[in-house]
């Protein structure tokens, strides 16, 4: 057995005796269920399977995993209920820092942190699991859902992500990823995909959210965001309130977006159905519409081979959030009228660009599509707005579907 193990038995012993008077109380069954659950996550071997009986137990403290090839098994994310609101110890839910990894079949609900994240994980599946904030949109609420960050072979899928203050679905600085065929709704951002390689989005539903699908570039994080596919999803209404913590980079999304791409490269965008969402379905954006400082001899702020086609939109536009962008709707559209469908800032390297065509087809290719849209030409106060698309005609940048290894398939 490890050491380090051991010890966290013997600490694990420690706390639930020694600090009963301290901790929120637990009825005998969900003491014994905490106690039991926490020795065999420590004391798990390679290839163990954990199976966890249908039910609601509760916790005051973290769980966490770090044996590799383990799997954690629920009776399904609806019958078998981990609840955090006792929570007094630790910043998520569960943490998993191992690799080959399946968590399957169970819900967390009311972490005082982070839901669920998987650190440095390589060999992950994510499949039918359910995190919530059972009071809905708040402040106060976990930041993360489903937490993969710096993983490699990701797949998410049949999962749901219920009222985070940052992103229900977030994976982060990770490498070969597939999101596919869940459920996010009223988190600030139903999915996001950050400083991530080969990643593809599909067949999910956001609904609800701040912001549906997110593919952001931050500028202090080493690896540069490329190659994600956004395809088939259905993304409607995703008009809740922003409802961030002041400060964290998912505070700027306006409420009412359906896609949003910030500095991100070769970002696919097609037969997605986006429906009613009020500031505009597709927005796509330099670092300097963030207005977040950063050092320019290190991080390309700029957005480019982007394409989008064969997408469906329907309403949307029309009750925009931000007084620049409801100000701009006015001005441009009229009181009646609507932002369009897809929306681009215009920003890109004059220096590597001298010819504006040149920079717009090497920025955003957009075919087989009746989507409306503007350059709204941010850097120049919108002096050269406009509703012409057809600089942007184009079938460039289609990209290859990403291959996880077999173990991941059904």
């Amino acid at each position: 057995m490890k050491i380090k193990n051991l010890l966290l038995i013997v600490m694990t012993g420690l706390f639930l005796t020694s600090c009963s008077e301290s901790i929120p109380e637990l009825n005998d069954n969900d003491k014994a269920f905490q106690k039991k659950l926490m020795t065999q996550l420590i004391t798990a071997k390679s290839g163990d399977i954990i199976e966890l009986p249908s039910g609601t137990f509760s916790f005051n403290r973290s769980l966490s995993l770090d044996i590799d090839n383990v799997t954690i098994r629920g009776q399904g994310n609806d019958k078998t209920i981990l609840s955090f609101k006792p929570q007094i110890q630790g910043a998520e839910g569960l943490i998993v820092t191992a690799d080959n990894i399946t968590l399957e079949g169970f819900a967390i609900e009311d972490a005082v942190g982070d839901a669920l994240k998987v650190n440095e994980s390589e060999n992950l599946i994510i499949r039918d699991i359910r995190t919530e904030w059972t009071n809905g949109p708040d402040v106060n609420n976990g930041a993360y859902g489903i937490y993969p960050v710096q993983c490699k072979n990701v797949l998410i899928e049949n999962s749901i992500a219920i009222a985070a203050s940052d992103a229900g679905i977030y994976v982060g600085q990770s490498e070969n990823i597939v999101v596919r065929n869940n459920l996010a709704k009223l988190n600030v951002a139903g999915i996001e995909i950050e400083n991530s390689y080969m990643a593809d989005v599909y067949n999910n539903t956001a609904v609800n959210n701040t912001g549906g699908v997110l593919v952001f570039n931050m500028a202090e994080l080493e690896i540069r965001g490329r190659h994600t596919r956004v395809f088939n999803n259905k993304i409607h209404s995703n008009n809740t309130e922003n409802f961030a913590a002041k400060g964290v980079p998912v505070s700027v999304v306006p409420s009412g977006s359906g896609i949003m791409v910030l500095a991100n490269d070769q970002v696919e965008i097609f037969n997605n159905d986006l429906k009613d969402n009020d500031t505009a379905h597709i927005t796509i954006a330099s670092y300097f519409s963030a207005d977040w400082p950063f050092d320019n001899t290190k991080f390309d702020p700029y957005p480019l081979e982007i394409s989008i086609h064969n997408n469906q939109f329907s309403g949307g536009g029309e009750s925009p959030d931000h007084f620049d962008l409801k100000a701009l709707k006015v001005a441009k559209f009229g009181i009646s009228g609507s932002l369009p469908d897809i929306i681009w800032d215009g920003a890109y390297d004059k220096e590597k660009f001298t010819n504006k065509a040149d920079a717009a087809k090497a920025s955003i290719c957009i075919y087989d599509s009746e989507a409306t849209f503007a350059n709204v030409d941010l850097p120049n106060d919108l002096e050269n707005f406009s509703t012409d698309r057809s600089q942007h005609d184009c079938k460039n940048y289609k990209l290859k579907a990403v291959t996880l290894p077999e173990q991941f398939q059904l």
